[in-house]
Formats: structure tokens, C-alpha cells, sequence
């Protein structure tokens, strides 16, 4: 992986992802957006390898971004994995309708996570 956008309106939840990216991968490039709206905006100019997803966000949640990263995008990150506080069943299974969808991680981020984003990366 060169690249992740970690999408999430908590500071703290960013922070946390950003150090656990660099520890798993220091070369790693990490970009930041504060809702959907945000990240819609940063994956105009670039297509990161994968896109880490929080749920309950304000101004645009994570699944009003998948919807408009559908409609929006022709190409798509090759990993989108929800990283969400949500335990229920129902978020998880509409998270993973979405194809280009990988990986539903409840908080916080872990090294092990990010392995297996990037055994789906074929790293």
C-alpha cells in the first residue's frame, strides 16, 4: 500500500489511524478527510490504494459517501474497509453489498487490520 484516506470526524480516531498506519508502514502515505463531503473532495485529485470508513459522520456519513462514490467515480479504490464503533449487523451487511467494500474493522484500527487490507492489495 502507498496510500490510505482515512475518513473520520473524530480527531482522536484519526490520530489513532495515522500512528497505527505508520508503525505498520512508515512509507505509507496517509491522507485525512473530516466526513464524506471532505473525502469526496480529496479523491478528486487522487485514487489512494484504500479508503479506511467511518459510519456516523456529520455532513455526509460513510454510507451516503459510498453512495455517491458509486454514482461519482468511474475507478475505485481497489479496498474500502468501514472502520466503525458500530456493532450491528445491519450496517455491516449494507457495507458489504458494496463491491468495491472489502473489510468491515470495528475501532480502533489494528496492525492487523491493515494486514489483511494489504493481503487484499496482494501484498
Amino acid at each position: 500500500m502507498q496510500s490510505i484516506l482515512t475518513v473520520d470526524d473524530d480527531e482522536n480516531d484519526l490520530f489513532i489511524c495515522t500512528y497505527t498506519i505508520r508503525r505498520f508502514d512508515p512509507e505509507i502515505k496517509v491522507l485525512k478527510a473530516m466526513n464524506g463531503l471532505e473525502a469526496l473532495g480529496v479523491l478528486k485529485n487522487t485514487t489512494p490504494d484504500a479508503i479506511i470508513l467511518d459510519i456516523n459522520m456529520p455532513v455526509m456519513n460513510g454510507f451516503e459517501f459510498l453512495d455517491h462514490y458509486t454514482r461519482e467515480f468511474d475507478r475505485h479504490a481497489p479496498v474500502v474497509a468501514m472502520l466503525t464503533s458500530s456493532h450491528r449487523a445491519a450496517d455491516r451487511e449494507r457495507a458489504l453489498r458494496y463491491d468495491f467494500v472489502k473489510s468491515y474493522f470495528e475501532k480502533p484500527l489494528t496492525p492487523e487490520n491493515l494486514q489483511a487490507m494489504a493481503m487484499l492489495l496482494g501484498g
